[in-house]
């Protein structure tokens, strides 16, 4: 059998070393490649804090997200305690999320995370301290974060020490390259790119943009819920200052606004980020969608797997979405007529 991956992102190098490891193992013939126009260190995702937690996913189930984020959160917890964990950047780290509004109180993935729990008044009162707008309600438990600079990496050396083949191509259209590729099985994780690579009108950007500096002595994660809220997100090397959230904003030129904006709303959040090293600003469009697209599309005796629009949930998702894309590949080639062509 010979799969395609196209997007050399987060999601499709999980949806092809998912594929090609679960093959390997049951002793079947496959062969798996990714292509795509870009690779790490220059995919949107590599400039991303790597946090894992849903956000910007639209109109997706909860129960879908639920199901997709643990497989994620099940997987990075698995190289936490593994050899791999420096190289593939797995941390794990405090997370403090607040806002002047009142927070809802049935997060529906608190039991994926350790360690949940509401921040009591007293705690509010802290973080309050010298604060003209005050945090309402917060919460707090423990995660990961898994940066793309690094995870991407690991990804891409995993999967080709296992046979697996990258190919760095422009594809302007899938369904013409489905005419003509001799690929039994495609798998399109091209993520933004589906605005014109499918004509996907549900498709639209979502602008981000951060900030990292030096601040060695941050360990947590603040995030800040408020509609105008900013979030601060320590990384192995760098802590990572934001952000924006903008859709349909195709800028990726650095906003001075912007910048002062995120600088300044995470340095009134915790004041110690005055004496932190600015390093350099980064900018990004996110794959927003009304809804995940996680489907199984037939083009006449060839597959075509949709895995994209994951929003600001790339590496939230990522693994977990791999997982059910091989769920469906492997329900399809449960049909003995399919199954025989392959």
């Amino acid at each position: 059998m010979r799969v395609c991956v196209l997007g050399g992102g987060i999601n499709g190098f999980s949806c092809a070393l998912c594929i090609l490891e679960h093959f390997k193992i049951k002793g079947e013939n496959v062969e798996v490649i990714v292509i795509s126009e870009k690779f790490t260190p220059n995919t949107t995702g590599d400039g991303s804090a790597g946090l894992w937690g849903p956000y910007l996913l639209g109109e997706t189930s909860a129960a879908k997200v639920h199901q997709w984020s643990k497989g994620m959160h099940d997987f990075l917890e698995n190289l936490w305690i593994s050899e791999d964990a420096g190289e593939a950047g797995i941390c794990l780290t405090p997370v403090i999320r607040v806002t002047t509004t009142d927070m809802p109180q049935a997060e529906f993935w608190k039991d994926i995370v350790y360690g949940f729990k509401y921040l009591t008044q007293g705690q509010l009162d802290e973080l309050n301290r010298n604060r003209a707008k005050k945090f309402k309600s917060g919460l707090q438990f423990i995660t990961f974060t898994s940066e793309p600079r690094k995870l991407l990496p690991y990804l891409m050396k995993r999967f080709q020490s296992q046979g697996g083949r990258i190919l760095k191509q422009k594809i302007e259209n899938i369904y013409n390259f489905m005419k003509i590729a001799d690929y039994d099985v495609v798998i399109n994780c091209v993520g933004l790119g589906a605005l014109k690579m499918l004509n996907d009108k549900d498709m639209y950007p979502i602008r981000g943009q951060v900030s990292r500096v030096n601040a060695p002595w941050l360990y947590y994660v603040l995030l800040d819920d408020s509609d105008d809220g900013n979030y601060i997100i320590p990384n192995s090397f760098t802590v990572v200052l934001g952000g924006t959230h903008q859709e349909n904003n195709f800028n990726t030129s650095v906003c001075p606004k912007d910048k002062k904006f995120i600088v300044d709303g995470c340095k009134e959040i915790i004041p110690a980020l005055n004496q932190a090293q600015h390093l350099y600003d980064w900018v990004g469009l996110r794959p927003g969608r009304t809804s995940v697209r996680l489907e199984l599309e037939r083009f006449g005796e060839k597959l075509l797997i949709h895995n994209y629009g994951h929003g600001g949930s790339g590496v939230t998702l990522a693994w977990g979405c791999a997982q059910d894309v091989l769920n469906i590949l492997e329900s399809a080639l449960n049909i003995p007529q399919l199954k025989s062509k392959l």
